[in-house]
């Protein structure tokens, strides 16, 4: 079966990932910063390897790549990341806490992605999928939100990039909205369930293919503009 490594596995739209991905029989790397708190992962039956991993740790990062290298990992998923601070319209807040969203959303998911090139390569047509936002999108921006956008814009672009440089290695890079999920992040008041996210972010990979690499998708397949 094919292999997955996912960072942000413990709750939310990741720990849905694992929880179906491991449903459909795949081998699974789901890592997350506590493992010995992360109870909801621990407890999926299937072949899940639990790994302790901050994305914002890069040494780590370099660590866990260097223990898998040897390994064909078949799709990378970029989960992790963080909101910051909701602040108002003609506000950044704290600019520590802006860097620390950048750091996250934006640095982190390149240095995962580029440690993990070696056991990517080792898989036949392989991917990377990372999980950014529609508010990421300059051409779909309403004002506002301008760190949680700013971080999501800036890992568009690099994945965009990274496409191109990896095509010729025949690794699909794509960037993807998972919609307003009721997670910790989007809220009670969200529009659909992690369930149903997941689900349509799942096809969405299984059907993109080297010609779609660079592209950002929607959760239910839909292209979004950059």
């Amino acid at each position: 079966m094919p292999t997955l490594l996912i960072t942000g596995a413990n709750r939310g739209i990741g720990l849905e990932f694992v929880k179906q991905y491991a449903a459909d029989g795949w081998d699974i790397i789901a890592c997350c910063r506590d493992p010995k708190e992360a109870k909801e992962l621990q407890a999926i039956k299937g072949k899940v390897t639990v790994e302790a991993l901050d994305v914002t740790d890069y040494a780590a990062v370099d660590t866990l790549a260097q223990k898998y290298a040897e390994r064909a990992i078949d799709l990378l998923i970029n989960n992790a990341g963080i909101y910051g601070t909701r602040n108002p319209a003609l506000s950044i807040g704290d600019p520590d806490v802006y860097l620390k969203v950048l750091q996250v959303n934006s640095v982190a998911p390149m240095k995962v992605a580029l440690a993990f090139l070696p056991a990517l390569k080792r898989a036949k047509q392989a991917k990377i999928a990372t999980i950014s936002s529609r508010m990421g999108s300059v051409g779909l921006g309403t004002g506002g939100s301008y760190v949680y956008r700013a971080s999501k814009a800036a890992i568009n672009a690099a994945m965009h990039n990274l496409a191109i440089d990896l095509k010729n290695d025949g690794i699909t890079c794509i960037v993807l909205h998972p919609g307003w999920v009721k997670t910790d992040m989007g809220g009670a008041g969200a529009d659909i369930t992690a369930e149903t996210s997941v689900t349509g972010l799942r096809q969405t990979i299984a059907h993109a293919e080297l010609d779609d690499t660079g592209k950002f998708f929607n959760y239910d397949g839909s292209e979004i503009p950059w």
